[in-house]
């Protein structure tokens, strides 16, 4: 597929002449000085893509109306759901074009709400964003963090509700962090990482330590809780259970699933107690009764079940099955009203359904339509739950469930600019290459014409047992407004039906996502919902690497690629920032010669062929990602380029002040979406009026 431009020079790169030997294997790497990202030369690189696309994009017709339709779309107000901690209310609300979601607290539901942080006033431009929020268990006390400009590098700063009064302390050197505050509101545990330079650059992702924090003293004072320095790869998350008795850990290596679980009494100083350390089985901790600790495992149980151990008969053939495995997956548990909440997912919608704690059922709650639970908070002495429910064309809703009374009730649900009753969602099942039945779900107008005509946004992800349930996706409302077909397969690699679907997709077994994600291309074509010309596709991070893989191995599919924050070079991910966290779900090329077989066949940086002529491609990322670095989209936008006929466009983007995703203000995620819109736009040759 080609389109109707002149052919695109682009700028020279430099190439070396650096050559790895990986198992027997000489693999090149010309591009390796783009891992440099402050040296001037990789600057001027980035300004010179930057410029060229820039270009590119400013002969699109029509941005400003794209933009003011977006901006028109986005601007209606969105709740979370509340929470409730002592006897007050909070929930975060954006009015609709607030750069940044702002908390809020209420004394009741029906009583005026009242700010307590405001993000929005700590940049100028809605950079800094309020990333977690950790209540003591009275709800006095708020423990927030903060990361600037999209980093997943977070400050840990404290707030007095009660008062509105900030302490002087301010935490550093965490990621991902976990905070658990004691109940008698003395301090918390949490987690972080080394403080640089007193590790190797290399190790300062690894080396997770659990300190205690007593409140109103300088971090500097920290005393160190846990650590296991001979396993520097462990990770650890503190938590305090709801009687306030024992301190647990969740201990776990990169996003590996299976993880291990220690635990101590929180009156002793003594050492943690290893409940749970083969790491044999996903083990998420629950809730106790006494000292019966209730699990959510995938242990013998691939779609998970519930179990208790009793921490003072220990031994597996003394644990009770509470909730035993069932043919809908386990999506997540809670406890609320004296009861277990468990969510199941039945071929990708959620279920809502109660049980006691002796595992006996006791009803559930009927959903609007087929959808997902986005959020949903309510503890143990309450009668009361909040959800939040969205789908496809049903805008995200907070609901209040009254236990007493079976009772739901809206408690917050938008007015969007957009007539959902014009269009529809359904579910097909199709065949990828070896037979396996993959669900994808379609929303489009009514009385769609099969004609092989229509725009369509194919997007997935397929991996890290990360599940795509329906939602609320405001950005793809232009895209159906103007007659374009929205497509979401749920491919292997994900959670959708349980461990068996996630492990059908990882490592050796990595080309099954693949297939899954070509064969959807495939059947929208052959079913006549679009074309070549017109289907264009999207993954970002994994995703990412989802679709650069697919254009390498079925460049004639596809009309348009859109390809951002990838991970592209599979052999050396596992060297950049957090890039070692991936390793049990992608393999280590470096380490293993198996995992490098299969790795080095999809790479997406060592497929390029020189004689193919890819579609169309915009490759984004952002200067401050410290995910997924931005050398692997710099040195797969230099691949490219150097074998691009110039027929077809490839292009790199790449922002500045904004990270993986992170808190990205609504004003640059508007921008972005012009930017991308505007690529589709022109290459699929979708009029906008």
């Amino acid at each position: 597929m080609t389109i109707s431009e002149p052919t695109y020079k682009y700028p020279f790169v430099r190439k070396d002449s650096i050559v790895e030997n990986f198992h027997g294997t000489e693999v090149a790497d010309p591009y390796r000085w783009l891992e440099e990202p402050n040296s001037a030369e990789t600057q001027e690189f980035i300004a010179t893509q930057n410029a060229l696309t820039n270009s590119w994009l400013e002969r699109v017709a029509g941005l400003e109306k794209i933009k003011e339709r977006l901006t028109e779309v986005w601007d209606f107000p969105r709740f979370s759901v509340a929470e409730k901690k002592g006897e007050n209310y909070f929930f975060f609300k954006n009015d609709g074009l607030q750069n940044q979601a702002v908390l809020y607290s209420q004394e009741t539901l029906e009583s005026e709400a009242k700010v307590v942080i405001d993000p929005n006033t700590l940049s100028d431009d809605g950079t800094v964003a309020l990333t977690s929020t950790f209540f003591s268990k009275d709800g006095t006390l708020l423990a927030y963090t903060t990361s600037a400009s999209g980093s997943d590098w977070q400050e840990v700063r404290i707030l007095n509700l009660e008062t509105g009064a900030l302490y002087d302390e301010v935490l550093n050197w965490c990621k991902f962090s976990s905070i658990a505050w004691k109940h008698d509101n003395s301090g918390f545990f949490y987690d972080r990482q080394p403080e640089p330079g007193t590790v190797p650059t290399e190790d300062e992702n690894n080396y997770s330590r659990i300190y205690w924090h007593s409140l109103g003293t300088p971090q500097s004072q920290d005393a160190l809780v846990y650590e296991d320095p001979k396993n520097k790869q462990l990770r650890f998350k503190a938590f305090i259970t709801e009687d306030g008795n024992y301190l647990g850990l969740d201990v776990s290596i990169g996003t590996d699933t299976q993880n291990r679980f220690y635990y101590r009494a929180l009156a002793d100083d003594g050492p943690f107690i290893k409940l749970l350390d083969a790491a044999d089985a996903m083990y998420s901790f629950v809730d106790n009764l006494g000292t019966s600790f209730y699990f959510q495992t995938d242990l013998n149980a691939p779609k998970g079940r519930i179990l208790a151990i009793n921490i003072t008969k220990p031994a597996p053939q003394n644990w009770l099955e509470i909730i035993p495995e069932s043919p809908e997956p386990i999506s997540f548990v809670a406890t609320v009203a004296d009861q277990l909440v468990i969510a199941y997912l039945k071929d990708v919608h959620h279920l809502i359904k109660f049980f006691k704690f002796d595992g006996t059922a006791n009803g559930e709650i009927p959903l609007p339509t087929f959808g997902a639970i986005s959020g949903l908070s309510g503890r143990r002495e309450d009668q009361e739950m909040f959800l939040a429910f969205e789908s496809f064309l049903y805008p995200p809703t907070v609901f209040r469930y009254d236990f007493s009374s079976s009772a739901l009730t809206v408690l917050h649900a938008p007015e969007v600019k957009f007539k959902a009753e014009d269009f529809e969602t359904t579910q097909v099942f199709y065949p990828s290459k070896d037979g396996t039945q993959v669900p994808m779900y379609l929303t489009h107008k009514k009385g769609l014409k099969l004609d092989g005509s229509n725009p369509t946004f194919l997007y997935a992800y397929g991996g890290f047992d990360i599940s795509l349930l329906p939602a609320f996706w405001v950005s793809k409302l232009f895209w159906l407004e103007i007659g374009g077909v929205f497509a979401i397969p749920n491919l292997r690699g994900g959670g959708e039906y349980g461990q068996e679907w996630h492990k059908a997709g990882m490592l050796e077994k990595k080309q099954n996502v693949f297939d899954d994600f070509i064969g959807a291309a495939e059947w929208l074509i052959e079913k006549g919902y679009t074309s070549t010309a017109k289907l264009a596709i999207n993954g970002r991070s994994n995703g990412g690497l989802l679709v650069a893989a697919c254009i390498l191995q079925r460049p004639d599919l596809y009309g348009a690629v859109l390809c951002q924050v990838p991970v592209t070079d599979m052999l050396r991910f596992q060297k950049f920032t957090v890039g070692r966290f991936w390793t049990g779900e992608l393999g280590n090329a470096e380490e293993n010669a198996e995992h490098f077989d299969f790795m080095y066949k999809y790479s997406p940086l060592h497929n390029v062929k020189e004689d193919v002529e890819y579609p169309p491609i915009m490759i984004t990322t952002a200067e401050v990602d410290d995910r997924v670095v931005p050398a692997h989209s710099l040195k797969f936008a230099a691949t490219l380029q150097a074998t691009a006929s110039g027929q077809n466009p490839v292009l790199l983007w790449v922002e500045t002040k904004a990270g993986h995703g992170l808190g990205k203000p609504t004003s640059k995620i508007i921008e972005e979406l012009v930017e991308t819109y505007a690529f589709l736009l022109k290459t699929l040759r979708v009029d906008y009026p």
